[in-house]
């Protein structure tokens, strides 16, 4: 099970962790401003007069968002509100422009869901998710430029967030760092975010506490913006440790606001934590409540691609596929594309075996992506070709794979420059059993006195002298046969 618990002088300790993930919503211009939202412009030069704050302008709320927000509740089934409000968040921050955040707060627009995570031991967990919500980003504030002051850029004041708020349901690293992958699967299959965690797109809060077994849940720490799931993963793992310690010193832990350093591989203190009423919440008067319709809602729904956990059912009762092997190659949109062009051409099961295993392997040697593949799916398909057509054998094939990475040719064309085509002349593959037979007299008696499990020592010889051309199953047929 994917449950951790940490070792304590005093007993077993559960660790409780919730998730808020903030995601980029992938509109082209702000939540409530006609500004771009174009990655990598110069400083502040996606900024309007209501990103910036000027006094007098009026926010108008971003249809295009509000599709997104709905796409992904319906997504993780959730509940859909027709009706949801857009409060203030006040506090101060210098790149908050505005001094306060417009988002929402007791009335959002997406209720409650389910996300079902896929666990390493074949088990399946379902995390609750309390809200989406939808709210503004604020800007950056620099530090690099000078010592003694900050800069601040506005590019990203006023982009669309949605704020998906996990249940505390997770009780291991393991298992938070399947829901943020989980996650963001689910909203680039259906396009409400692109995942780009390096570009900040995606940003992660993790809400970690410690209890004994069975007790009431214990105060929690907020780790703020951590920027990839490895880091996730640390972070959790070492404030969880931290926790332990303290508490077993007999000290307390303070409900505040942690960084994750990256470089040290631990948290620390960045701010005592707020609480809801700290931020004096109210509706924001320039916004009338959000009302959509369900038509609205239903033709959205329509619109729904196949997601990851419908994709994966249909893997293992349609193509037969093992349930981790489903699970692997609907986790990224990407695996799932370069799959199905596979597996409409080739066998499904042996598609996933070289995609899964063989590809994926040497993928991970040279650290590339699917999309950064030497080996298209038309070329690994060309592959599987010839080892369905008995042109060459599985392990010539894995050899061949390996040229291809190293040449960028289509396998046809290797296996013929280089002659490694598979020998099924039974008359040449029966001259080579002989030779091995004659080679090894003493093995054929002891063979033929009882001991089987020298089959594989004739197997081996023969493949070995054929230069591993030779039909495996022809092989295995002929070599029974007249060893007998």
């Amino acid at each position: 099970m994917a449950q951790q618990f940490i070792k304590g002088n005093t007993g077993d300790w559960e660790i409780i962790i919730g998730l808020e993930v903030h995601a980029q919503m992938t509109t082209k211009s702000k939540l409530f401003s006609g500004a771009s939202t174009q990655f990598g412009n110069e400083p502040n030069q996606n900024v309007s007069f209501v990103d910036a704050g000027m006094p007098g302008m009026l926010p108008v709320i971003n249809e295009k968002a509000i599709e997104l927000a709905v796409r992904t509740g319906l997504a993780i089934k959730a509940q859909i509100n027709l009706r949801s409000i857009f409060d203030r968040k006040n506090y101060f921050y210098p790149d908050l422009p505005q001094g306060y955040q417009i988002s929402q707060f007791l009335d959002p627009i997406v209720g409650k869901g389910e996300i079902l995570l896929d666990m390493p031991g074949g088990e399946v967990k379902a995390v609750g998710v309390t809200r989406i919500h939808m709210e503004q980003d604020a800007g950056k504030s620099l530090h690099e430029y000078n010592p003694k002051f900050s800069y601040i850029d506005l590019n990203r004041a006023g982009v669309a967030l949605m704020e998906i708020v996990s249940e505390p349901d997770m009780r291991s690293a393991d298992e938070a760092a399947a829901y943020l992958k989980k996650l963001r699967a689910i909203v680039r299959y259906i396009g409400a975010c692109d995942g780009d965690m390096e570009k900040g797109s995606m940003r992660c809060d993790a809400n970690v506490s410690v209890r004994k077994v069975g007790q009431p849940l214990g105060t929690r720490c907020e780790i703020k913006n951590v920027n990839s799931i490895r880091f996730l993963h640390k972070a959790i793992e070492f404030e969880a440790m931290r926790q332990v310690e303290i508490l077993e010193s007999g000290g307390e832990i303070r409900q505040e606001t942690r960084l994750f350093d990256s470089a040290k591989g631990e948290t620390r203190t960045m701010r005592t934590k707020e609480d809801a009423h700290d931020y004096r919440y109210f509706p924001d008067p320039d916004l009338l409540p959000l009302e959509i319709t369900q038509a609205f809602v239903d033709g959205i729904k329509a619109s729904l691609p196949e997601l990851p956990d419908e994709r994966k059912e249909r893997y293992i009762s349609k193509f037969g596929l093992s349930p981790y092997d489903a699970g692997v190659i609907v986790a990224e949109q990407e695996y799932a594309e370069y799959y199905e062009a596979l597996a409409a051409k080739h066998d499904p099961k042996i598609s996933a075996n070289w995609m899964t295993g063989e590809l994926f392997g040497r993928l991970n040697k040279i650290s590339a992506s699917i999309t950064e593949s030497p080996i298209s799916a038309e070329k690994l398909g060309g592959l599987i070709g010839l080892i369905e057509d008995n042109t060459i054998s599985g392990k010539i094939a894995k050899d061949v794979l390996d040229l291809m990475f190293e040449t960028g040719k289509d396998a046809a064309a290797i296996v013929e420059e280089k002659g490694m085509k598979q020998v099924t002349d039974t008359g040449a593959i029966e001259k080579v059993i002989d030779e091995v037979m004659a080679a090894n007299p003493d093995k054929v008696a002891e063979y033929r006195s009882g001991k089987d499990k020298l089959f594989g020592f004739f197997v081996g010889q023969v493949m070995k002298q054929s230069g591993g051309k030779a039909n495996p199953a022809a092989v295995n047929d002929l070599l029974k046969a007249k060893l007998q």
